[in-house]
């Protein structure tokens, strides 16, 4: 709607502008002439009404005052009660919008409204036994991702309880721990022990560091032990402590820990040469060493493969020590194993929430990544009406952007309608205004894929008017795996893909497997290229928020003979985006 105004304006002509002045200059002296026309009694009954005017006024402006003088003091007060800690602002501070099937546009009158109460454990997966200001992200973190995509198990919560209690008895430096540990050099027999242990190496990238620590915790969950993380380079300025009360960090003093990055599979307490050495020997009489090295990364032989037979489950358990290192998910195989199946089933009734729920329950950025994290999603991602997550990772050599990865994603986010069409006619101006926004949330090692994004939506407006806009927090333009704030950064945009609406990931990407895994996600999945084509379809979307365990098994472990572990059981299923890797689906998807 249109309003006439009132306001006298200027003429872009002089001349007309001087006359003005002169029609304005008598009408002022023509009002002067009226006023001494006045009664002087009227004037005095005027000037009566006036001061009773201003006495009303004079009223409600200091009810006005008294007002905001009560408000800046409850205020204040709310703050000095509760002040932030390590200059971050915590979700429960903030306006942060809740998950809804429908989300709709937010208003800068949103920002007052009252929240609904989070769920800070998670249904009971957390433990509240943790100090809150040490790690702000362990109960903050509800208020930025998804709610958790199914409720976690009885049996699972009562199991991470029982487990904390043994990392509670058992943990570094208790004197179970330290009675086991007199236990090295000897053979696993003599223990008398009852704590026993799994080690994990850090090793390899980060998206695969934060898979096998899954593995390695739901491992020592279904063996009784206590898991023990080798802290590397950088682990404790990126995780805090999942575990009330006791350290899960293995201690600088313990004995062989500065042969770790030596340890292979030729090492001689390594569990694939030890059956190597022992083929003509029956396993059920052998006796393991106290501390067996278990050689699990992707280069890794048949005889390391034994630890997925039953058979040879029930030897490792002889060893209080098993020392791990891994750059795989190999969770799928656990399920594989016939004395795990019923203890796997309890804890996870619906197959694909093993991620899901480990993930939740162990990964807690520190307090200073946690920063990064908040700042920037209330910066730009709070007020949209959908998030969009691409992760977008390139395997090809050569300097990117490629052209042929960007009309993939396009023609993925296209056709799967997570973005709008644009029109690119040069004499459309604008169309139909819309409520909604999108923000896009772009992570990859060079920013070239952003900006070429960026520019089409800038530079061309949305069929639908919605708004589009794209976020790209860094570009390292190559990973730097033993970089600490190239890690950070890295966790952190994790973190941020996972509280997206929706996601699409890079195939054989770990960085995307656990973004989709923390946010409860099924992502489409960018199929990878070949000879620099695009792929048709570009995408497709996963069975299942899983990760994929790259380089699974393919050996029936009782026939003792190769066999296509991905067709044994109906919950664990070939992958997507790797053909041969395997993945836990639910049976009713």
């Amino acid at each position: 709607m249109k309003f006439k105004s009132t306001n006298r304006s200027f003429n872009s002509y002089p001349d007309e502008n001087h006359a003005s002045i002169r029609r304005l200059m008598r009408h002022t002296e023509d009002d002067h002439k009226n006023l001494w026309d006045k009664d002087p009694l009227s004037d005095l009954k005027n000037n009566q009404e006036m001061k009773c005017g201003f006495s009303s006024i004079r009223v409600m402006g200091m009810f006005a005052v008294l007002m905001m003088f009560i408000s800046v003091v409850f205020s204040v007060s709310v703050v000095l009660r509760d002040p932030p800690s390590d200059a971050v602002i915590e979700g429960s501070d903030v306006w942060i919008p809740q998950w809804n099937s429908d989300p709709v546009d937010s208003k800068d009158g949103d920002l007052h409204r009252d929240i609904e109460a989070v769920d800070k454990l998670l249904s009971g997966l957390l433990s509240a036994k943790h100090e809150e200001g040490s790690c702000l992200s362990r109960y903050n973190s509800a208020s930025y991702q998804r709610k958790l995509a199914y409720q976690p198990s009885s049996y699972l919560i009562s199991k991470l309880r029982s487990y904390e209690d043994l990392h509670k008895r058992c943990g570094v430096y208790t004197e179970s721990y330290n009675k086991t540990l007199e236990q090295l050099g000897s053979n696993g027999s003599s223990s008398s022990s009852d704590c026993k242990y799994v080690v994990w190496i850090s090793f390899s990238g980060l998206g695969n560091r934060i898979l096998t620590l899954a593995s390695a915790f739901l491992y020592a969950l279904l063996t009784n032990r206590v898991l023990l993380v080798d802290p590397g380079t950088d682990m404790a300025d990126l995780f805090c402590e999942p575990f009330p009360e006791v350290s899960w960090f293995l201690p600088q003093d313990f004995p062989l820990k500065h042969k770790f990055s030596k340890f292979n599979h030729n090492s001689p307490n390594c569990y694939g040469k030890i059956m190597k050495n022992n083929r003509s020997t029956d396993p059920s009489g052998m006796i393991l060493p106290s501390l067996v090295y278990l050689h699990l990364v992707h280069d890794y032989d048949d005889d390391d493969k034994l630890f997925f037979c039953d058979q040879h489950q029930s030897l490792l358990h002889q060893s209080p020590w098993l020392v791990m290192k891994t750059d795989n998910y190999f969770v799928p195989s656990l399920f594989l194993i016939p004395s795990f199946e019923k203890e796997l089933h309890d804890l996870f009734p619906n197959k694909d929430t093993v991620f899901h729920f480990l993930g939740r329950y162990l990964i807690h950025p520190v307090n200073s990544v946690w920063g990064l994290i908040t700042r920037y999603y209330q910066a730009y991602l709070a007020r949209a009406s959908e998030r969009i997550g691409i992760q977008i990772r390139v395997f090809d050599t050569g300097t990117g952007p490629f052209q042929h990865i960007l009309d993939q994603v396009l023609d993925c986010t296209l056709k799967e309608n997570l973005l709008p069409q644009t029109e690119r006619r040069t004499n459309v101006v604008g169309l139909a205004s819309s409520r909604k926004s999108k923000a896009v949330l772009i992570t990859s090692l060079t920013a070239g894929y952003f900006e070429k994004l960026r520019d089409i939506y800038w530079e061309n407006p949305t069929v639908t008017g919605e708004r589009v806009s794209f976020y790209q927090p860094s570009h390292e333009e190559h990973q730097q795996t033993e970089k600490s704030i190239h890690n950070q950064k890295a966790l952190a945009e994790m973190y941020l893909l996972s509280t997206t609406n929706v996601v699409v990931t890079s195939s054989w990407s770990t960085f995307g497997y656990v973004a989709q895994g923390l946010g409860g996600l099924k992502p489409w999945i960018l199929y990878k290229p070949e000879n620099r084509t695009a792929p048709n379809p570009p995408c497709g979307r996963a069975m299942s928020m899983e990760p994929c365990f790259h380089a699974p098994p393919f050996y029936d472990c009782k026939a003792k003979k190769g066999v296509d572990t991905g067709k044994l059981v109906p919950h664990v299923r070939h992958c997507e985006d790797m053909a041969w890797g395997l993945k836990l689906v639910d049976q009713q998807d």
